[in-house]
């Protein structure tokens, strides 16, 4: 039971999320019912070429109504996955590499409003080739594109997956500060 819980029981469940109804005790007193999505940790991760482009996933995404360009993303493993390790096996599964460094840029509630969904955005860097099977229910394309171009797929609406402008923008930034404090 979470902090001010008093009830809880669950409406549905399938293989991404649980769907629960909880009365909770606010802090000043009342009391409400609130429906919530209970969901495991999950990752994005933006993919960087050695010639500084992007690697992006072109993926069909039924609820959305289509195509959506994306950077690889995905859910942890139930049991003993560690986040790195989902980081490594999207980027497998989903873009075809592995990544000879990681670097966490941040990490967070998704939609805290509704769902307790954790995601940690990672920069992968040092790319080698490395396909895993990727899930049964999924259709992507890879694509590559240079962060200006992605900068301004974000601007011209081309890309509209907010995990993915947080990603690129979190990459970017990070990528100029490095170069600044290297002196590159």
């Amino acid at each position: 039971m979470k902090e001010g819980e008093l009830d809880r029981r669950q409406i549905y469940g399938c293989r991404i999320f649980d769907l629960y109804e909880s009365e909770v005790r606010l802090p000043d007193g009342r009391t409400f019912k609130y429906n919530w999505l209970d969901h495991r940790p999950t990752i994005a991760v933006v993919p960087v070429g050695a010639n500084g482009d992007l690697v992006l996933i072109d993926q069909y995404r039924h609820a959305a109504g289509g195509m959506i360009v994306e950077i690889p993303a995905g859910t942890m493993e139930k049991g003993d996955e560690d986040v790195e390790g989902c980081v490594q096996r999207e980027l497998a599964e989903e873009a075809g590499f592995h990544a000879g460094r990681l670097i966490r840029l941040f990490e967070g509630y998704l939609v805290p409003g509704y769902s307790n969904e954790y995601m940690y955005f990672y920069l992968a860097t040092d790319l080698r080739p490395a396909s895993l099977p990727g899930d049964e229910d999924e259709y992507i394309r890879v694509l590559s594109v240079s962060f200006e171009e992605a900068r301004r797929m974000i601007r011209d609406k081309r890309i509209v997956d907010v995990k993915t402008a947080l990603g690129i923008q979190m990459a970017w930034e990070y990528l100029q500060n490095k170069e600044n404090r290297d002196g590159l």
